[in-house]
């Protein structure tokens, strides 16, 4: 399984539930091992030169992982300080301001519902203001609201040159944003395409959508 993200891209990374999708992301970010391979970020191997591929990524687990002692502030303050950086409060506040934690700045984790959560677990992800952002099923179980605002802050991120890695079950999503996707099966990429032509080669005598295109490459692989 060989591919390259493009720096700048809104990258799709699609597949079944157990195609391997989180098991790529958990290398990427050094948290699993890869058997054989290798993987960098912006040139720096993630085994090699672990710090500094860490320090220009930005990840949103799928998992509601949370401290519960601290207040989403504090949270983010700490997470700041994990990379070093000191005074960063006015990027926190933007990026609370962007994904609507205003109100809830000095609320304790656990009172939080799990879409707030998710919303911090995606500020988290962008305290340190990373170069790369992989977001695994960042809308799973968010309402409607919170996914509008939190693609329109992602897009502009994008726009100012942040890389995008996502995965996503709401396939719309993945054809709305992303330039280019990648389908996995059980570990291999099945289809490697910019979205407009994955659409237009599964075209047909009628239009395809990414859903269509989706389950003909699973049944077809």
């Amino acid at each position: 399984m060989t591919f390259d993200v493009r720096q700048g891209e809104f990258f799709g990374l699609l597949g079944p539930n157990g195609a391997g999708k989180t098991t790529l992301i958990n290398i990427i970010a050094g948290l699993t091992r890869a058997s054989a391979g290798s993987v960098a970020v912006l040139g720096a191997d993630v085994v090699a030169d672990y710090r500094r591929a860490r320090r220009t990524l930005g990840v949103v687990p799928q998992e509601l992982v949370f401290d519960p002692f601290f207040t989403v502030r504090e949270t983010l303050r700490f997470q700041s300080g994990y990379f070093g950086l000191r005074a960063n409060d006015a990027w926190i506040d933007e990026v609370m301001h962007h994904l609507d934690l205003d109100a809830k700045a000095d609320a304790n984790m656990r009172s939080l519902s799990g879409g707030m959560k998710r919303r911090v677990l995606v500020a988290q992800a962008l305290v340190h203001k990373p170069a790369v952002i992989v977001l695994d099923e960042p809308t799973a179980g968010v309402d409607v609201e919170l996914r509008q605002g939190l693609w329109q802050f992602v897009r502009r991120l994008n726009r100012d040159g942040h890389t995008i890695v996502l995965t996503t079950h709401y396939l719309e999503e993945a054809e709305e944003h992303c330039q280019r996707i990648a389908m996995l099966k059980a570990g291999r990429v099945v289809a490697l395409d910019t979205t407009q032509n994955l659409l237009a080669n599964f075209a047909g005598p009628h239009p395809a959508d990414l859903e269509d295109v989706f389950l003909r490459l699973m049944r077809k692989h």
